[in-house]
């Protein structure tokens, strides 16, 4: 990123509780691994024919992916985001990586100008994107704005601190973040090719024999199941943002589910979807949401930026 987005990628160990199925299925001179985390679907391309190695692989990868998804979903019962929502403003110590991650989330909502903010998620009390018409009340959004902005938050890491009745989610994090991990992973055990996909957030590394590139799929907004245009990757990530699948419509406007926290509202005049290439996943997330965020402004955003990136503004496009 322009301005030196930092990642929060370290050396962390590999999981060691046991894995759930996994599905393994030939392709075209490589394998394809199937699972689902993250409450997506989930899909590793291994450019290699030996099945031992892509099972390996996958079993590692789809691990991997548990292991985050246990570790910062903010649905897990006792895990390190629960305790800290949990804590009623005690300070709570924090390992290694959930620290951070942490930083990254701080450096994401300063460089964006406060639109980034990890505290925003309890707006998920009055925001239920489901695809009806029922939206919240201008009352009900003000009544819970003053328990979002991450400067509320003590951050002196190892140690944070949360006021009494806010909350932090990594959500608009922990997917992209858990992208980039499988990779660095992957490519510590493997010297082949690799691509790995959550949920469409997608990052590619390695040297693929023959040095051919991946094919990386957009999403057709008006057609489901479908593409709307191939990218060719060597290396690097490509990230998607928009309202195709969690969206709220009412009297013919669709509303967005990426929220802006400052005034608690979906930015007006979004584009439909975003999709941004960038070095890493967690690169490519965060611009494709901020871009959403500036509305109007989403594509001079991008363009400042200089970074490659896809735009659907209307769903007949």
């Amino acid at each position: 990123m322009k301005q030196g987005t930092q990642s929060p990628l370290r050396h962390y160990p590999p999981p060691s509780y046991p894995l759930r199925p996994t599905q393994l299925v030939k392709g075209e001179n490589h394998w394809l691994g199937r699972f689902q985390a993250m409450a997506c679907d989930c899909e590793i391309l291994v450019d290699t024919e030996n099945r031992s190695l892509a099972k390996k692989a996958i079993k590692m990868a789809a691990g991997e992916a548990w292991r985050i998804e246990r570790k910062f979903s903010r649905y897990r019962k006792g895990n390190i985001i629960d305790r800290i929502n949990q804590s009623k403003g005690k300070a709570i110590q924090v390992d290694e990586e959930t620290a951070h991650l942490l930083d990254f989330s701080q450096h994401c909502y300063e460089l964006s100008g406060g639109l980034f903010d990890i505290t925003s998620g309890i707006l998920r009390r009055f925001w239920k994107f489901d695809g009806s018409d029922r939206l919240p009340t201008q009352a009900q959004v003000e009544s819970i704005l003053p328990l979002i902005s991450w400067h509320k938050i003590s951050w002196d890491s190892p140690t944070i601190r949360v006021p009494h009745e806010m909350e932090i989610d990594l959500g608009g994090v922990g997917k992209e973040y858990a992208v980039d991990r499988i990779l660095r992973l992957l490519q510590e055990k493997f010297d082949i090719g690799i691509l790995v996909n959550l949920g469409g957030d997608t990052v590619v590394g390695g040297r693929r024999r023959e040095n051919k590139p991946w094919n990386i799929g957009v999403e057709n907004t008006k057609q489901a199941h479908s593409m709307a245009k191939v990218i060719q990757v060597h290396q690097g990530a490509v990230a998607t943002s928009g309202n195709s699948k969690r969206f709220l419509l009412k009297a013919g406007v669709r509303y967005c589910h990426i929220i802006n926290p400052k005034i608690g509202w979906p930015a007006e005049n979004a584009p439909h979807s975003i999709t941004v290439a960038a070095g890493t996943c967690t690169e490519a997330g965060f611009l494709s949401t901020l871009a959403m965020l500036h509305g109007e402004g989403a594509e001079s955003f991008l363009e400042a930026e200089e970074v490659r990136y896809w735009c659907t503004r209307d769903l007949n496009e």
